[in-house]
């Protein structure tokens, strides 16, 4: 008896199992674009990025799952309220990064970034492609971090990984 219900694809409550392949389970998309990600693999692995875009296997270089980040190659550093408007300023530069990234290599946080907009604007679709757009990209991307870490929002996102 037991042995025919293993086979029989039965489980032990009577309840029979549907086949694998059968039923097209629809996937939720959840990494949209200004969700904060953390990177795991290759030079800025451990570093945290917000996705720009998302390409779902649409391009034919890059035929699986990947996203279009720009995050943060080197944090601010610590102020306090002793030291001088030159050294703060020189303390809170942001190093930013663009990338292409495969989904396997990125850790979706709970966090959301509300830059989508500004951020898909600031970062053309061949700015990973061209390096003299992907300076440029850089830079405006730079300037909207920069902004945003002055203003004293999302403090998490602008604070170093501790692991």
């Amino acid at each position: 008896e037991k042995e025919g219900a293993r086979r029989g694809g039965e489980r032990g409550d009577g309840e029979v199992k549907e086949g694998r392949g059968r039923e097209e389970e629809v996937m939720v998309k959840f990494l949209k674009s200004g969700k904060v990600v953390i990177v795991l693999k290759g030079r800025f692995a451990g570093k945290k990025a917000v996705i720009v875009q998302n390409y779902d296997g649409e391009s034919k270089g890059h035929p699986f799952g990947h996203a279009l980040v720009a995050g943060i190659e080197r944090y601010p550093l610590k102020v306090t309220k002793d030291m001088s408007k030159k050294k703060v300023g020189r303390r809170s530069i942001i190093k930013t990064f663009v990338k292409k990234i495969n989904y396997n290599h990125i850790m979706p946080t709970r966090y959301q970034l509300d830059l989508g907009e500004a951020l898909r604007g600031a970062v053309p679709n061949d700015a990973v492609n061209e390096s003299s757009s992907r300076k440029d990209a850089r830079k405006k991307v730079r300037g909207l971090l920069q902004e945003r870490y002055n203003s004293g929002k999302n403090k998490w996102f602008f604070t170093k990984l501790r692991f």
